[in-house]
Parts: C-alpha cells; structure tokens; sequence
C-alpha cells in the first residue's frame, strides 16, 4: 500500500481494520467446494481475487462462476492447470475470456434479459455463496462505491451470503443508487491496481456509414441508449450538430464525454432525471473514468431500474441503438450467436427495443454491415433469407422497428411481410439482392414477376414421465419425485456437498472429496429402460431443489439391481426413503428385474432398519468385514 493510501484512507478503514484479511484467507475462508460465487463484471472485475480464486482453484473443486461480462485477460483454466472440469463458468452475456471455453463447452451461457437478472436473486430462484467485488475506498460514513460497474453487481451482493471486496483507491466513487457500506462487506484486501481500459478502435468506413445513418434518425432533445458494439458507439461521433440530447442507457463509453464537453448532451430536456444521465455501467478509458467520478450528473442505478422498460417509456423521444448478428428477410433479429455458437448474449438490448417503442417518439434502431468476411476471405451476406440453423432470435419480427445498414435504413414496423421483405433486400449488400429475391419469390413473399428496381443481374433414451409422482409428507411440504434428468447435474451435486464427512462415508464407504461433472455425468445421463435414479425435488419461492434421490443400477446379473439411497439431513424421519424403496420396486418389476440388492455399513443403522423392516423377506442377509450385504425377491 502507497504512502499517500494510508494517508487518504487510513481513517476511513480504521474502524474496519478486523475485516481486512490476505487474498488467500479472502478465498480460503469465504469459498469452498461446490460453491455458487458471482464475480464483479466487466471493466470492475477484481483482478487480484480473481488471481488468487484461479491459483486455489485445485483446493476448490467444482465452483460455478457466474458472470455477467467478463473482460480480462485472465485464462481462469490454463492458470488452474488445464483441468477442464475444475470451474465451471456461467455467463449471462460472453465476454472475449470466455468466448472460446463456451465454444469447447466448457463453461456455460444463460440467456436472460438484463432487466430480470437481478430478480433471479432477489427472489432466490439462483442462491449465491459469495459474491467478489471491486469498490472505491470508503467515505467517513463507511460507504464505498461500486464504481463503474452496478448494473448486476448491487442486487447480486446484496442477495449473496457472503461479500468480499478489493477496495481499490483508483474505482471511480460513482454516485446514484451505487453504494455499499462497510458493514454489509465480509471481507476486504486493499489493492491499487489500474482499472481495466476497453476500446473499440476507430470505427471502419462501414461503421461510419451506418453511424450517419442513425444519427440521421435521432432528432434534437432526444434521449440516447448505445449498446455494446462497434457500430453504436461510432454514432456519437456524428451527433457533434444536435442539441440538448440526453443520456438513458445501460452502458456508455467515452463518445459520450466528448458530447458532454461539447454542450451536445445536457440532460436539460429529459422527460424523467432531468439534467442527469442515467447509466448501469461503463466501459471505456482513464479519460472516462475520471469523468464519472464523484460526477452528480452521472447516476449509476442497477439494470433492473436502467432497464425496466417501463422506465424507459417514460423518457419522450427514447432512442435505442443496438447491433445485430444477421437478420432475416422478415426482420428476425439475432444478436448473440452464430449458428449454434454463442457469441455475445442478449444484454439489454430487448429491454431497450420494447421501452423504446412505448416511449412518445421514441425509435428503437438496430444495425448491422450488410456483410461478414469469413476466415477463407469469402463474403457473405448479414442479410439472410432464413437464420442459420441454430441461430436464436433475440428481437422478434413483432419487435423490429428501425434496421440500418451501410445501405440505408429499412422500416418494418406495422409492415407485411412483402413489404418488410423488399425493405430488407434494398438495405441488402447489392451482391446478394437477387439471390434474395429468388428465395422471397420462391416463398410467395412477393409477387412472381417481382423485380428489384436497380436489378441487373445414436438412439435417445426416451425421458419417462409417467413416473413423476407428487406425494404429501407428514410435515405438511409436498414433494415431486420424478426419473432424473441431464439438466439435473448441478442440483445433485449441491444435495451430495449438502452431506457431512460421515455422511459421505456411509454413502460411499470412504470420505468422497470432490462431485465433479465426471462423476456426475453418469448419474444424470441414464438408459431408462435399465437403470432407474428417482430425485425428490422440493419447491420453495420459486426456487427448486433436490432433498433425496433413490437409485437401482443394473449389474452383471441381467434380474439383479444394486440400490443406493441419499437424503438431505434435513429430510430425514419423514418416510422418503421408505417410498422411493417401494416405488422403485415397482418401476423395478415393469423393468425386468426380480431382484433388488446392495451393501450397508454397519454404522448406518437408520438404513439398516429401513431395509430389515422393507415388507420383503430378505433371502441374503450376510455381515462380512463391517458391511451388511443383502437381497430380498421383489
């Protein structure tokens, strides 16, 4: 820590020096295995947590990491070693770290609308063990800044269990609905590193062509939203003529600074924060940073306030600026992937379309280079008569307004589909018009003789639902017992790390450390017709959760299963077991089998007990070296 740290802050962290700890207790002792954590997004992410999160990584196997963008350098599984299971990610929009691990699948990509993230916690649809941030120093109230970053971030931490934060000196001290106090912190490491820069890079001719496009769109006194990309933030560079345009938007970069100083934005004919600009995040430069801190004409909010788009609506003259992947000829719009890849996420961007549209004047515009070059140098057209297979819709024909290439702007609002489709071949690279008229044509789209007016030339194993069951405890809770499925996987491996030491053992005769994908793979990607696990899944505030599973596994005798049973101590005395045992004999019958068997510890008398007072005559019964054998006819 710098000399002039300790002066400018000292006092303000002296009375919460007791929460300050080294970077591997901030680890060690507020994560561990099998644990659900939330890392600080986009330019905030805390560097030297997430360093050492990545070097323990081997000590804490099977963590879910979730992020919303993550824009670092840092190689979370080269660093750990390469071990491709040791993490596993959970993206809600992909940034450049984990673009590639998504591609391989090795990490994940949940596609939400920005707007609702937050409430997936608040509401604990998704519990979260530990969030790590990154935050300014506090003030003498003991209040520190989330900075640059609250999009996500503030709703997420204050739903986890656990906080732990780098407080940095160089965060930004943001103001807004942007603060955490010390209190609500678990623990804190002082850090002074630089806060992450990001640019786009001098936007290309074709991006300038469509940025005047848009800017030919947007009208004075207009309230702005640029979403991530290239082409949206290339359009501050032509709004230098407009006048008193404000500023709503979930992210901006710094062409908004240079409008600022401009007297281009002003704020001064908001309909709602007047004089304000009203952001969740930013990414950008030094330049920017230094501009939004301690600025009261930024406030930082969290996107379910930013991007509810009711709260959009109420801001005359919204306009929404936001990039497409490829459209096709009838205004579907993709945005976050290419084919069945997933590239980027949908962000806020249909929070931002559907505010927009309800806004008074309000325009809600997508762009996109009516062209791609792929790695051969072939071009192809972004304009398609048909999404690629796999390619998923983020905006939907019924929400397009505005479509803007280097080629002009289409319209397609309230339009039909032979109109829109005209639309979308005149804003078409010239080079794939016809082509795209052959395939309209071909579809009735349009007329037959329609010209263009410039025209020259291995078998599934089928889910069995008829053994999803409900059944009323005598605690009063109802439960849903149900065959397994693949998705499952997570929610098994939080029952199994659920268990204690002992429990671990006399499940599985030995102290199993670690639940990882491998080993749980088998357990959720069954053949039905041979082998049968039953989850007892409970439903509480939305939130859905596996309390016990009951198993058979076929064996080298084709009338013979093995058995297995594990339930949550809380769920323990109710008579679960007692009722998986019985519906899996059933399930057992219609399957072939004619016999149920296994092994028990000694120990583990609440088992035995439910197996010698089963209802079957147990015809082996056998004790060798501290484990009960045994196998009863069904």
């Amino acid at each position: 820590m710098s000399e002039d740290y300790k002066k400018r802050f000292s006092n303000q962290l002296k009375n919460y020096n007791k929460k300050e700890v080294t970077l591997t207790k901030a680890i060690k002792d507020y994560i561990n295995p099998g644990d659900r954590i939330f890392i600080d997004s986009g330019c905030s992410e805390p560097i030297e947590l997430t360093k050492k999160l990545i070097e323990l990584g081997v000590e804490l196997p099977d963590i879910e990491i979730m992020h919303f963008l993550s824009l670092s350098d840092l190689d979370y599984y080269e660093t750990a070693g390469g071990i491709e299971d040791l993490f596993r990610h959970n993206a809600f929009f992909i940034g450049k770290s984990l673009r590639k691990y998504i591609k391989a699948g090795q990490a994940d990509y949940t596609p939400m609308l920005l707007s609702e993230i937050p409430w997936l916690f608040k509401l604990g649809k998704m519990h979260l063990d530990t969030a790590l941030i990154q935050v300014s120093p506090p003030d003498k109230y003991g209040f520190c800044s989330y900075g640059i970053n609250v999009d996500i971030v503030k709703p997420i931490a204050e739903s986890a269990e656990y906080v732990v934060a780098e407080i940095n000196p160089k965060m930004p001290r943001t103001l807004g609905d942007s603060f955490i106090h010390m209190d609500d912190i678990d623990a804190y490491v002082v850090t002074d590193h630089d806060i992450i820069d990001f640019n786009y890079g001098e936007p290309d001719e074709v991006s300038q062509k469509i940025a005047k496009f848009v800017a030919s769109l947007i009208e004075d006194n207009s309230t702005i939203q640029m979403g991530i990309g290239q082409i949206p933030n290339a359009v501050t560079n032509e709004l230098g003529e407009k006048k008193d345009l404000g500023v709503h938007s979930e992210v901006f970069s710094d062409g908004i600074v240079d409008l600022v100083e401009k007297g281009v934005i002003t704020c001064k004919k908001k309909t709602i924060h007047k004089d304000k600009i009203i952001c969740s995040f930013v990414m950008g430069s030094k330049q920017l940073y230094d501009f939004v801190d301690d600025n009261p004409m930024v406030e930082f909010h969290p996107c379910d306030y930013t991007n509810d788009p009711y709260i959009i609506s109420q801001n005359r003259k919204q306009v929404a600026i936001n990039a497409a992947l490829s459209v096709d000829l009838t205004g579907q719009v993709n945005s976050d992937s290419i084919g069945h890849q997933f590239y980027s996420g949908i962000g806020g961007q249909v929070d931002f379309v559907r505010g927009a549209a309800r806004a008074i004047d309000g325009k809600p515009i997508m762009v996109l280079p009516s062209t791609a070059q792929l790695k051969d140098g072939t071009m192809i057209s972004r304009i398609v008569p048909f999404l690629q297979p796999g390619t998923g819709v983020v905006v939907t024909r019924g929400d397009v307004h505005y479509l803007v290439t280097e080629w002009g702007i289409a319209y397609l609002y309230g339009k039909s589909i032979r109109e829109r489709v005209l639309e979308m071949i005149n804003i078409a690279h010239p080079d794939f018009r016809e082509e795209l008229l052959e395939h309209a044509k071909k579809w009735n789209y349009l007329y037959s003789d329609q010209k263009l007016p410039s025209s020259i030339n291995g078998r599934i194993s089928i889910y069995p639902e008829k053994y999803e069951t409900m059944k009323e405890l005598k605690n009063g809770k109802t439960i849903k017992i149900r065959p397994v499925k693949p998705t499952d996987e997570r929610i098994i491996q939080e029952l199994h790390y659920s268990l204690d030491e002992k429990d671990r053992y006399l499940r599985f005769f030995s102290p199993v450390k670690d639940f990882r994908h491998k080993k749980m793979q088998p357990m959720v990607n069954i053949d039905y017709t041979t082998n049968m696990i039953l989850v007892v899944e409970y439903s509480e505030n939305g939130q859905e959760r596996i309390v016990a599973l009951g198993a058979f596994f076929k064996t080298f005798n084709p009338s013979l299963a093995e058995i297995s049973f594990v339930v949550h101590k809380d769920w323990r005395g109710l008579g679960i077991t007692r009722f998986l045992l019985k519906y899996l004999a059933q399930i057992g019958k219609e399957l072939g089998y004619k016999t149920f068997g296994g092994s028990i510890l000694i120990e583990n008398r609440p088992m035995l007990h439910i197996i010698n007072n089963s209802g079957y005559n147990l015809k082996l019964k056998k004790i060798e070296e501290g484990v009960f054998e045994f196998a009863f006819d069904l």
